[in-house]
Parts: C-alpha cells; structure tokens; sequence
C-alpha cells in the first residue's frame, strides 16, 4: 500500500470520502486541499459508461480551453516546403522533414505535441511504434494532421487538449493551474465536459458520465456530482 506524506493526509482530512461534491464546492475545495510547495496541475478524471473494446464506443476529441493549461507545451512539426517556415512563424518549437524523422527514431522524445503534414505522414507512419505509445502520434481526429499548420501550433499553443478514453473506460485530462483560481478551472472544467459530452458516441447506453474525480498532483481526489454535469 502506498504510503502517504503528512500534507496529504492533513488534506484528506477535508475531504468526505463519502460525498459526491457540487462543481464550485469541489473546487473550492480543491484548493484548500492543494498545499504542495509549487503550483499544482490540476487533473480531472472522468468514468464513462461506454465499452472501449467496441470501435464505435470510442471517445476521442479536442477542445481548446479557454484559459489553457497553464504549461508551456513543447511542439513538433514534420513538414516541409514553405509549411517549414508557417510552423516556425507560429512557434513551433521543432520543425523538420525526413531529419527530424530520423532524429525522433534515435530517441529524441523532447516534446509535447507532434504535428504532421499529410504529405509527410508516408514516412512519419513508421513512428508509430514509438509515438503511439506515448500519445504523441499525429492524427486526423486530433487536428494534428494538416496543412493548416499555423493555426494547428497556436492553438495548441493556446492551451487546445486531445482527450481519449482509455482501455478502461476513464478520460484523464489537465484543466489549469492551482495559481488560476476556482472561475477559471470551473471554465476550463465546463469546456472539457461540455466537449465529452458532445462526443458521446451513439452506441453508448445507459448513463454516460459514471463518476468524475478532480485533483490536484499532490491532493486527495474529489467526488463530483456526476448527474448535476450531466444535466
């Protein structure tokens, strides 16, 4: 069993294991609970009630939130031509073509966000192996597929997220900063959700959002009231 600093456990202490919070009561709460000596990333993870072994029972999409994440976001861009310099222009960290391809096969992992476009997904598709895993491979779905490469970089930039369900049901995602404040992480929390529950897929029965739990990186997860979101 995993064994738990003094700051958590005072943390805990304000928490009721047993109660399924209101948003701003979650939130308020949340930052009374978020004591860590840096300013914490705040998470939310959401259970759904969709079997993601079914193709059409996948939920995936992005949405940009309105205040960002709070962390300044690494990205990569496979392209070439004059798509080279319109990434540039509009902040990409890494850009490239076959050489930034061959340097991502030797082990270089330092970024956040990889873009690609669709010209050059014939030699970024052997990524895969390495980028899947991760998280970090380009897709359509994603907006990370593209020749519009400069809006795709400042919008990530700007604090857009990919969000996907994973194997067992549960959508994780960062929403803020401790620093932003309750309004803000409830603004940021509201576009996520309002953004899942838009991509609930038609197969899926019964109730669609089964829990969600928000969190800060060294706190006690909160309970939130799943139905009154959903509603």
């Amino acid at each position: 069993m995993a064994k738990h600093g003094k700051k958590y456990l005072e943390a805990l202490k304000l928490v009721d294991r047993t109660k399924v919070y209101d948003v701003r009561e979650a939130f308020e709460l949340l930052e009374k609970t978020a004591v860590a000596n840096f300013d914490e990333t705040i998470e939310v993870a959401i259970r759904l009630g969709v079997d993601p072994r079914h193709a059409d029972q996948q939920v995936r999409g992005t949405v940009t939130l309105p205040h960002g994440t709070g962390k300044s976001v690494r990205v990569l861009v496979f392209a070439k031509g004059d798509k080279i310099k319109e990434a540039e222009e509009a902040g990409a960290d890494y850009v490239g073509a076959e050489d930034l391809v061959a340097k991502v096969e030797n082990g270089f992992l330092d970024f956040d966000v990889a873009i690609a476009t669709p010209d050059m997904m014939g030699s970024v598709g052997k990524l895969g192996r390495i980028l899947g895993p991760r998280g970090l491979m380009p897709n359509p779905k994603a907006g990370t597929v593209t020749f519009d490469v400069g809006k795709a970089v400042k919008e990530v930039k700007a604090g857009k997220i990919e969000f996907r369900v994973d194997k067992t049901g549960i959508v994780h995602a960062p929403i803020g900063k401790k620093s932003f404040g309750v309004d803000k992480l409830i603004d940021n929390f509201n576009a996520l959700m309002d953004a899942i529950i838009k991509a609930k897929p038609a197969s899926a029965k019964g109730q669609y959002i089964k829990s969600i739990v928000v969190s800060s990186t060294m706190g006690p997860g909160i309970k939130i009231n799943p139905q009154k979101v959903a509603a």
